[in-house]
């Protein structure tokens, strides 16, 4: 059973930008992007403790084709999608961030 997925609107920038900048040097990668993003979502949804603890009470779902991660939080009704980062975003900007949208 799938769980309500709620997602930020800063997340969903997130998502976007890296999209567009797939599809500025290859559609196919910006769909196989969306694709895959879209697949992780669902996956969390369905099971949002599979993945290990993260930053701010968060978890953390990597991508598998592609440098991204997935950050969200479970909360009792809800899986909230709070950030959509590369990889090696520094931890010290992702930790700030991650602060600012989970209080």
């Amino acid at each position: 059973m799938s769980n309500l997925v709620e997602i930020h609107p800063d997340a969903i920038q997130e998502a976007a930008s890296a999209a567009e900048w797939y599809a500025a040097r290859s559609v196919e990668a910006a769909e196989a992007f969306t694709v895959e993003l879209d697949r992780a979502i669902q996956i969390i949804s369905e099971s949002p403790e599979r993945w290990p603890a993260y930053l701010h009470g968060t978890r953390r779902h990597l991508l598998r084709r592609f440098p991204f991660a997935v950050v969200y939080r479970v909360r009792p009704s809800i899986v909230q999608i709070v950030a959509n980062f590369p990889w090696q975003a520094s931890s010290r900007v992702l930790a700030q961030t991650l602060s600012a949208r989970t209080h």
